[in-house]
């Protein structure tokens, strides 16, 4: 790097809380220098799902090139880097043990400091990689695979969950249902897709909504209410139009995500929505949020879609706040693959 480059803090973000081997380098928390993924999905597509065994060996056999090629693209060493941020929660534990492991003994032999990050903050920081006018407080509809939150963002670092999913998260649903109408892994995109050709007022799909002004989630109710169709269709004999279930039931689980993030925008006053996890990514979902936000005059954020699924730009985009904070781990870090929000 250049001498005038040499007072920049340059993070290294390393993710592999799940299926993707991913490993980005981040200049003052806003110029991606490079952002390199390794995806598992053909490799998981035949199972219907993520193996974790399969997943935590991929890891092991694609983080070290990963993180070379992060640091080949973005023109940098180890002597550059002002500290290494990684996922250590939540996620499957033996892909967190690989990008932890890996992060560790990098820091270390580096002598920079270790930053560990919690993989939904990290959701909510890819917003920000494209955002720098962003003013407090924000609130996140984070809506991924294993997660759906909905989180107060009143500074860096400060957060309060006012909703999360007692059950199946949106994105979890979303996979089963597809893997029962024979649409394949990942279940989200291929609902997507098959959606656009069916009628999403065939089916009349429940919208769980709980008790009386929760901010909570619950999913599990509506997967089985597609599951139970399905189940009574093939006893009588019936064949029923997949296209017009996916559309009735990617529109039931919009309809519910809106409808609860529109409650918590009315009960905190906040003037942004920060729309962040793999779902994120669902054009639906989008659209939907941004007409009714329109209307209301709250501004609606989201990153591009590569930023959605699980990277290590994201990591590194909060590893960027917390080392502006000074928040190091120390060599004792763990993977934790039950790590909650309200841990940070």
């Amino acid at each position: 790097m250049t001498e005038s480059q040499d007072k920049k803090v340059v993070i290294l973000g390393i993710e592999t809380s799940c299926d993707e081997t991913s490993a980005a380098v981040l200049v003052d928390g806003t110029d991606l220098r490079s952002h390199i993924i390794s995806s598992q999905i053909a490799t998981h597509q035949k199972y219907g799902g993520v193996v974790p065994e399969i997943a935590s060996r991929e890891h092991s056999l694609h983080i070290q090139p990963v993180v070379q090629q992060a640091l080949s693209e973005a023109k940098v060493g180890f002597d550059d880097l002002s500290a290494i941020a990684v996922t250590y929660g939540p996620g499957l534990v033996g892909s967190l043990l690989v990008g932890v492991s890996g992060a560790k003994a990098m820091a270390y032999a580096a002598g920079i400091p270790l930053i560990g990050i919690n993989h939904l903050e990290g959701h909510i920081y890819a917003n920000f990689l494209e955002h720098q006018d962003l003013e407090f407080p924000l609130l996140a509809l984070l809506v991924s695979g294993g997660h759906t939150h909905l989180i107060l963002f009143t500074a860096h670092g400060k957060y309060q969950v006012l909703g999360y999913t007692r059950d199946d998260a949106a994105g979890e649903a979303l996979d089963k249902v597809a893997r029962a109408l024979g649409l394949g892994y990942p279940g989200g995109p291929q609902i997507q897709k098959a959606s656009q050709s069916g009628n999403k007022e065939a089916f009349k799909f429940p919208r769980a909504m709980l008790e009386p002004g929760s901010l909570d989630f619950s999913f599990s109710g509506m997967k089985s209410a597609v599951l139970n169709t399905l189940n009574s269709a093939r006893m009588r004999g019936e064949t029923l139009n997949v296209p017009d279930l996916a559309a009735s039931f990617q529109q039931a689980v919009v309809d519910v995500l809106v409808h609860k993030a529109l409650m918590a925008i009315e009960r905190t006053k906040v003037r942004t929505l920060l729309l962040a996890g793999g779902v994120a990514a669902n054009q639906l979902l989008r659209a939907t949020l941004a007409n009714e936000l329109t209307q209301r005059g709250v501004r609606l954020i989201y990153p591009q879609s590569i930023l959605c699924t699980d990277n290590g730009a994201m990591i590194a985009a909060a590893g960027y706040y917390h080392y502006r904070a000074g928040n190091f781990a120390p060599w004792t870090l763990n993977a934790v693959p039950g790590l909650n929000l309200k841990s940070i």
